[in-house]
């Protein structure tokens, strides 16, 4: 009997105004794996990425995890949940350790300064920790919203063009924290634009615009 993946989609359909965007999709992905999610803009992927993060209904199908309907499990599953969209969700206002512990407060738990410091240094935004996001470039901001990707503890990280205005050393980076993140036992799903090299054998594609599970 073949074991059941992590996280099932199982004949899922969805829709955006009088528009079918894709129908029938099935696929499955488990722990320790990358699944890469490609199609044309408007083949419906930042739409999939929401529903799997439970945030919109799909019209028909059903997204599983470990055998359970997300629906059902609500706040359970939320809890093994990473959702980063492709805006960054930070306050201009704030400094980017302040906009760190918020977002951390949001997604259920806290951390210190100090470790908020410390996970800011480490994602390479070192000496510009206390300053107003709204001074930072495109890609420091990307760097601030991808920071809670390390203070985090999900196991599902769901992440739409996390590569966005980021440059050749932020990609590396980027790629080397969702690679330590898989090899732990992680889940990680991602739509991109951008060629980049990804994890090899552990990760996956899934092609929106035809059947492809």
């Amino acid at each position: 009997m073949t074991e059941q993946p992590a996280l099932e989609v199982d004949k899922l359909c969805c829709v955006r105004g009088d528009r079918e965007l894709f129908r029938d999709l099935s696929f499955g992905v488990d722990r320790g794996e990358v699944l890469h999610l490609k199609g044309h803009n408007g083949s419906g992927k930042t739409t999939l990425l929401r529903a799997l993060a439970g945030l919109l209904l799909p019209e028909d199908g059903a997204i599983r995890w470990r055998g359970e309907s997300i629906r059902s499990l609500r706040e359970d599953y939320a809890r093994h949940l990473l959702y980063l969209g492709h805006l960054n969700a930070i306050k201009g206002d704030l400094s980017a350790v302040e906009n760190l512990r918020i977002s951390a407060i949001l997604d259920g738990f806290e951390i210190t300064e100090d470790r908020a410091w410390s996970i800011l240094g480490e994602i390479g935004l070192s000496g510009h920790e206390d300053l107003p996001t709204k001074h930072l470039s495109q890609g420091q901001k990307r760097r601030v919203a991808l920071a809670r990707l390390l203070a985090n503890q999900a196991t599902v990280w769901i992440l739409d063009e996390p590569f966005t205005a980021l440059d050749v050393a932020a990609v590396q980076m980027l790629q080397d924290v969702i690679q330590r993140h898989v090899a732990g036992g992680g889940i990680a799903i991602i739509t991109t634009h951008q060629e980049v090299a990804m994890l090899g054998d552990q990760t996956r594609t899934v092609v929106l615009g035809r059947h492809h599970a």
